[in-house]
């Protein structure tokens, strides 16, 4: 297995990927074109965010999506996971964990001081995958948001 940046070669077999999560997560509206024009912007050397993949045998098994912003509060450049999916076959195999190292040592190197994401309430699975891997529920915080047209 090999874990990496994304690249815009990428882009169409991650498609497929962000599909199958978004179809995992009940989440709807897919528009491959549109997705595929946002996923553009995140590969290479993006000031947004960045993507990493993870592929066996030239076939992506899995990605992860952090998107970028300037804090104050943290007093730096801080990251979110937007989008984090692996394969059903491939999990349990070190995927997950491997998408979580590259994508956490890029962001270093990028000078990141945070790396934060939001979970589904009853994603106990999830939440246990990132406990093991030093995330905390931040006290005394909730999450709000408001779709902007």
């Amino acid at each position: 297995m090999e874990v990496r940046a994304a690249t815009s070669a990428d882009i169409p077999a991650a498609l497929e990927l962000v599909r199958s999560y978004w179809d995992f997560e009940g989440i709807g509206g897919f528009d491959a074109p549109r997705i595929g024009r946002v996923l553009q912007r995140l590969v290479g050397d993006s000031p947004y965010g960045a993507m990493w993949v993870a592929t066996h045998q030239a076939t992506l098994t899995g990605y992860l999506i952090v998107v970028l912003v300037m804090s104050v509060e943290h007093r730096g450049l801080m990251g979110e996971i937007d989008e984090f999916f692996v394969q059903p076959q491939a999990r349990s195999h070190g995927v997950g964990a491997q998408l979580l190292a590259a994508a956490e040592a890029d962001l270093e190197r990028r000078g990141a001081v945070r790396l934060q994401l939001q979970i589904g309430a009853g994603n106990a699975r999830g939440r246990a995958f990132y406990e093991r891997h030093g995330y905390a529920l931040r006290a005394g915080y909730e999450l709000l948001d408001k779709q902007l047209t």
